[in-house]
């Protein structure tokens, strides 16, 4: 007889998988230990200049980007979703902050950040996370490309050392004098100099020998151009990092009342629906880079909302899951989700203890990192190659890209959502008729969708098929055949019938 604390083994045709002891954890543990300790050393290394770098770009104090990679590493990288992508301020929502700080000042960020991610977690409880996957990839590129084009025109100027304007309009005017005034500027010079050197790094880089490339190519940059500007004394501006806890910005009761200004939650909504389409499209871009298992949509929806809270409260940036650093965790041979949350420790203990060192970086070299970045996500090759693919698909990108760039986020993303809803409708009524005539016998060919949106168009085209003695309406090139063009069809038939002709269909074949 069976004591019923003993363990049985499974029964035959069991599928559960036996519940591993203590032991087994201990090793499992073990195992993962050294290699996601490893990767979250590079991958804090890959974070640490781009958390600085985007926040710098938008507007916000540096500390803030730190901030959020914290949060990102800590909150977000310990909930269950996905094991290996890391999150933190993103290269993609710099543009959207940027613009939001101009419009609401820094103090309203907090209340834009906690909006955000509220409405993240809404999405994720109601298990809304897979939607995102429905969204056309010509409006993603066109998105990711149109903030490609406004990061790369923005940082052109910190990049030489100038000051930018606020509007793109005055940006672009401005680009001659921009270069010409390089000589004359006090510093420009050195602060091009850099720019370019930190350019070269990063796109030299990837082609040299495997087992160097195994250090990150944005630590190589940035550390070689602050030794340099640190050894030469070069009168160049640098980042300005301090105390982080007095960069906490806790929103107030004053700003509590910002969530019933319409134009607030405009903000809001257009950053929520942008960072979790970020981070769900990282997460399948993640998902085919490893063999673990894959990304929980809505369980990683609602610890990027979570993170965002998190982040919000203590006023810092938004964050999404982030391609770069994702990639960089899973290609360091990262194991568990371990990896993320060491990354954001490392980034706390760094902030904390070693502030001094990151008042060496110069603003150019950052500024070089973002125009990489932005120019990898403007990617030509793939806006060529999606343009010979699928002309239409390619439209839709270049005006999602062209109106983010000249008017803002949310209106280039809702026209491109609007032109791919249209041009989805048009594919899916898409309909051709045509007929060929030998002697006494007419075939009557269609081939697409035969639903009641192409009703005249279908209709004109058959009035003018001429009359003979035998027709074949063929409907084997149908997809779709609805009742109101069916019932249109069989009247037609009749028709040709009481006229004399002897009318035979050739039906679509069924679905298998």
């Amino acid at each position: 007889m069976t004591s019923q604390t003993e363990q049985r083994p499974p029964g035959r045709g069991s599928t559960s998988p036996p519940t591993p002891t203590m032991a087994d954890r201990l090793r499992s543990f073990k195992g993962n230990l050294l290699p996601d300790f490893a990767a979250s050393l590079v991958v804090f290394l890959v974070a640490l200049p781009l958390c600085v770098g985007v926040a710098v770009a938008s507007g916000a104090p540096a500390e803030l980007g730190i901030i959020t990679g914290i949060v990102g590493g800590l909150v977000a990288g310990s909930l269950p979703g996905s094991g290996l992508q890391v999150s933190g301020p993103a290269a993609g929502l710099t543009v959207l902050v940027a613009d939001a700080i101009a419009r609401h000042g820094l103090p309203a960020l907090g209340v834009l950040v906690v909006g955000a991610g509220l409405i993240q977690l809404i999405l994720g409880l109601l298990k809304l996370g897979s939607w995102f996957q429905a969204i056309s990839p010509s409006v993603v590129q066109g998105m990711l490309a149109g903030i490609g084009l406004v990061l790369i025109i923005g940082q052109l100027y910190p990049l030489i050392g100038a000051k930018q304007p606020q509007e793109m309009g005055d940006k672009l005017l401005q680009l001659p004098g921009l270069v010409t005034g390089i000589g004359s500027q006090p510093g420009a010079a050195w602060s091009a100099g850099l720019g370019a050197f930190t350019l070269a790094v990063m796109i030299l880089w990837p082609k040299l020998p495997k087992s160097v490339r195994a250090v990150p190519a944005p630590l190589v940059a940035v550390l070689s151009a602050s030794v340099i500007t640190g050894v030469f004394a070069l009168p160049v501006a640098r980042i300005e990092v301090g105390s982080l806890a007095d960069a906490l910005n806790f929103p107030g009761q004053s700003q509590l009342g910002l969530f019933l200004d319409p134009a607030i939650l405009g903000s809001i909504l257009t950053i929520a629906i942008v960072a979790s389409a970020e981070s769900m499209f990282s997460a399948a871009a993640v998902d085919r880079m490893h063999d673990g298992p894959p990304t929980k949509y809505n369980a990683e929806l609602v610890a990027q909302g979570t993170g965002n809270v998190v982040s919000g409260v203590f006023g810092a940036m938004p964050m999404t899951a982030v391609i770069v650093r994702s990639a960089a965790n899973v290609q360091a041979g990262a194991r568990t989700k371990m990896s993320r949350i060491l990354h954001g420790v490392w980034l706390l203990l760094f902030a904390v203890l070693l502030p001094d060192l990151l008042n060496l970086v110069p603003l150019s070299a950052l500024a070089a990192l973002l125009v990489h970045a932005g120019w990898k996500l403007v990617d030509p090759k793939k806006l060529v190659k999606s343009a010979k693919h699928d002309r239409a698909e390619a439209m839709i990108t270049g005006v999602t890209a062209v109106t983010i760039f000249g008017i803002d986020m949310l209106t280039g993303v809702l026209i491109g959502l609007g032109l791919a809803i249209a041009l989805a409708a048009w594919r899916l009524s898409h309909i051709t008729v045509d007929w060929h005539r030998e002697d006494h016998h007419v075939q009557v060919k269609l081939r697409g969708n035969a639903t009641f949106l192409r009703l005249p168009q279908i209709l004109r085209a058959l009035e003018e098929v001429p009359h003979a003695r035998y027709v074949e309406l063929d409907l084997t090139g149908v997809r779709h055949l609805d009742q109101a063009t069916q019932a249109t069809l069989e009247d037609w038939a009749a028709q040709r019938t009481k006229a004399d002709s002897q009318v035979s269909t050739a039906l679509p074949q069924p679905v298998p």
